[in-house]
Order: C-alpha cells, then structure tokens, then sequence
C-alpha cells in the first residue's frame, strides 16, 4: 500500500507527518521481571512489592524465564529477528516511584531485533491494499511504580505494585503517515499479542500504552523535529494525539518558531498535549551493562519450543477463511481481529457439524450476534448465548423447521431467557410448516380476497408477487416455509 495522503494544509502549502510508535506491553506472567511478587491487577497498593522490587540492600535480580518467553514468542509473530546473545542495561533516572534510582533495560543489545506487521486501513474493503509497518526492535524492560497525589499540595502517595512488573517496549520505525494507519497499527499490534497471548491488551488498565512520537515536514524533506507524548492509552487517543500535535507542530513552524524535542503529555478532556520536560537522548541516562546480571543466550531448543507453541496467527487465520471456508474478505478481518471472536466462531463451526455452514455461521455472528451485543454493551466472552445454541439455531434453520422471521424471533427469546432454541421452538410453537394442504388453502383465500390484484399480476404486473407472498406469511403467522409458499404461489397463479 503505497502512503496514505493525509496532509495538512497550512499558509505554506501542505505538510506530511512522520509517525512512530513505542507501545509498551505488560508480559503476561504471574510474577514479575527479576522476582517473585505477584502481578495482579487492582490489588491492594503496596501489597505486591518483594524486596527486589523495594530496592533493599544486597538484593539480586534473576531474570523470569516466563517473561522472556513470552517476548520471544512475540517477536516470532511478527517474524522478527530473534538474538541468542542479549543483555541488560541500565537507565540511570531518578523518579520516585523507581526505588533503584534506575531501570533495568536493553539498548544495545535487544531481545528482538526487526521485524513488521502488515494493516489494512478498510477491512471492508476487500480491494484495500496492505502497509508493512517496520518494528525496529523489542526490548524487556521493568516498569516504574505509581504516584498518587491528594488535593494537599505538598502530600503525594507511591504504590510500588507494579515497579518491576515484565514490560515488552515495542519500538516501530517512523513508517506511519496518518493518524489512521497509526490506529490500524495498534490495533494489529494488540491484536497478535492477545493471539499469542504475551499480554491481555487491556489498554484502559495501563497494560498496553503507546509513547507517540510526531513530527512534520514537507513532503519529500528530511525528517523534522519531533515530540514525544507518553502513556496514550486508547487507539482513539493515539489518533487524537497525532492530529492535535501535528497542528500545532504545524502552527509552530509557520510562524516562524522552532519544534522543540521534548516529551509532552495528552489531556483527553481538553484534546491538547502539554509540555512535561525536554527530551533526554540516550547518552544523557549515562546506560551502561547491568553488573548483577549475566547476558542471556538462548539455545535451539528454547527457541524451539517458543515457536511450536505459537497458535495460528490473525493474517494465516483470515487466509484460510477465505481459502478454506469460502468466507469474504471482510468477514474473514472481522472473525480473526480478535482471538476471542475467532475461538467463538470456530466452537460455532465445530458445534454445526459442517463446515459446509461457515457462511450461513459467519452472517448470524457478525449481523445477528454482534448487533445484539452491541445493544446489550456485552462482549464475545460474555455472551447470553453459548456456540452450541448458536449451532443449533442454524441447525433448524437449515432443516427448514424456523424460517428466517421465526429464527429472530426464537433468537430474541433466548437473548432473555438462555434456553435452548429447541425448548423455545416447542414451548411457543414457533415450528415452520410446510403442509402443503394447509399452505394451499391460505393461498386459495388471499388470491379470492385478491382477485383484483390477481388480474393485475396476470396483465403483466409481475412485482405484485411478493405481495401475494407478504400476505400468505401475515395469514399464517410467519411459520410457513417460505420456499413452499413461493412454489405453491406460482403453480396457483399460473
């Protein structure tokens, strides 16, 4: 996919943005980097903290071999470089809820080296083409702990829960060129770590957060100055941040001032960045190799069973959905753009019997479904109805026992209640009928009460045969098979 043509336009002419993203995703572990605390979310504060994770005197890191596997399992995915030979650093800072006075990194020797992920800006355009973002690299790195602040101005509270926690630092190159594919990025992104399942994604719970570094030029010039705006921690956000900074950017330079580098920080309420401090290069973090750890070398075998344990991937699943399974484009993207939705439509499958079934599975899921979990404000996991009632509504849809109109109906029903479809269709006689005696009969009366209409559908106005159906299927309640009634109709007619 050649660059999408965002521009701004300013006094000057137009401008191009120049986008890269450094996502940092908590490691699905139970424990954290180098020791043994617990992760959970939402815990009591302070009460997840080991006295590695404190900074007391004499404590020893030993690196999680979880952690790292998850990150080279990561790194797999994305087809990325994986090095044998790495090591850890450390970023000298002061913050005060990093009681080391220092974070234990990777600069110059990662865990991951490049790799790319492939978007697509309209999954519902089967013709849209693909951009291959580059993933520079993937290092491991602990994260800092939390600060609290009252409304006393000279009061503030540290919770050390997460300080140590496992964080995989993703770094893109500067590939992107519009908010768009900038949110494209990080839903694939966190698409593919939920698959491989390195991290739960959960953006809103700080899991998966995004440094959104911008600048601007014009097009074809070398690359401008650019900010970095830290811990964005929705997609939406990310877009926002994009387009406000590039503005202002914008604004900056065409009036004669200079960009500055700096890191900035998002105010959602007010949709604008602020300045927080002037942005360091690496050489002012004084990094140099952690002397209380040893390099990491990974042999074959790990390296081996990282790879076999990988799960067929969200790009190889959507190709067999649609090589396989003979699904569109669009709802082959729409079934693999999250693990969840992909495992629930494939128990869906496997409940039907047939793969024969995909399509008529995929439509109920993504129309009927989905629409009525939307209204509900429920997701995939926590749906009021299971795969195998799903498989057997599409079963007696199938059979011809419910007809389309009778299979809302009954779908609606188990919406509420969570009884089976069969239960439903018994308890309400809901069942379609195909009586062709009792279906003739209904017919003979509204052509008698129709003669009218009759005459004209026989004079060549043809159109009046789907109201003749309309009034059959009123006559019997809508449990007519509606293949008989077409059949019938047009014997009865001609």
């Amino acid at each position: 996919m050649t660059e999408s043509t965002y521009r701004i336009q300013g006094a000057t002419g137009e401008w191009e943005v120049v986008i890269g993203l450094e996502v940092h995703a908590q490691v699905t572990s139970n424990a954290k980097l180098f020791s043994g605390a617990a992760t959970a979310f939402g815990a009591e504060p302070n009460s997840q903290v080991s006295l590695i994770d404190a900074a007391m005197p004499g404590m020893l890191p030993v690196p999680n071999k979880e952690c790292i596997r998850q990150a080279v399992r990561t790194g797999m995915a994305i087809d990325a470089q994986i090095n044998k030979w790495s090591r850890f650093d450390r970023k000298n800072y002061f913050y005060a809820d990093l009681p080391q006075g220092y974070q234990i990194s990777q600069l110059y020797h990662p865990l991951v080296g490049e790799g790319a992920i492939e978007v697509t800006l309209d999954e519902k355009d089967p013709d849209s083409a693909v951009k291959r973002i580059g993933i520079e690299r993937i290092h491991v790195e602990q994260d800092a702990g939390k600060l609290m602040h009252d409304q006393h101005p000279t009061r503030s509270y540290v919770d050390l829960n997460r300080s140590g926690v496992a964080l995989m630092e993703i770094v893109s190159r500067p590939d992107m060129r519009s908010p768009a594919e900038a949110g494209a990025y990080v839903k694939k992104l966190r698409s593919i770590l939920r698959y491989v399942g390195s991290c739960d994604g959960n953006m809103e719970e700080g899991s998966m957060r995004a440094d959104v570094n911008v600048s601007v030029r014009k097009p074809g010039d070398e690359f401008g100055t650019r900010t970095e705006t830290k811990n964005v921690n929705s997609v939406r956000f990310v877009m926002a941040v994009i387009e406000h900074e590039a503005n202002r950017q914008v604004d900056v330079l065409e009036s004669g001032g200079t960009v500055v580098q700096e890191t900035r920080l998002y105010d959602p309420d007010r949709n604008e960045t602020r300045s927080m401090r002037s942005k360091e290069d690496a050489h002012d973090y004084r990094y140099f190799p952690d002397p209380d750890l040893l390099p990491l070398e990974l042999d074959d075998a790990f390296l081996e069973e990282c790879r076999a344990s990988l799960p067929e991937l969200p790009d190889a699943k959507r190709k067999r959905y649609e090589g396989e399974l003979g699904l569109t484009a669009y709802a082959a993207a729409v079934l693999t753009a999250e693990a969840e939705t992909a495992r629930w439509f494939e128990a869906l499958l496997a409940e039907c019997g047939d793969q024969g079934m995909a399509k008529a599975a995929s439509n109920w899921l993504i129309s009927d479904l989905f629409g009525a979990l939307n209204r509900l404000g429920l997701d995939i996991e926590h749906s009021p109805v299971s795969p195998k009632q799903g498989a057997e509504l599409l079963k007696l849809v199938a059979d011809g026992t419910l007809s389309g109109t009778l299979a809302k109906q009954v779908f609606e029903i188990m919406l509420e209640t969570r009884q089976d479809p069969g239960v439903i269709v018994e308890e309400k006689g809901l069942k379609q009928t195909s009586d062709t005696g009792a279906i003739e009969e209904v017919i003979a009366g509204v052509l008698a009460a129709n003669a009218d209409k009759v005459e004209q559908y026989k004079s060549g106005k043809e159109a009046l045969f789907g109201f003749f159906v309309g009034q059959t299927m009123k006559a019997m309640g809508g449990k007519a098979n509606p293949k008989v009634v077409n059949d019938l109709l047009k014997k009865a007619l001609a």
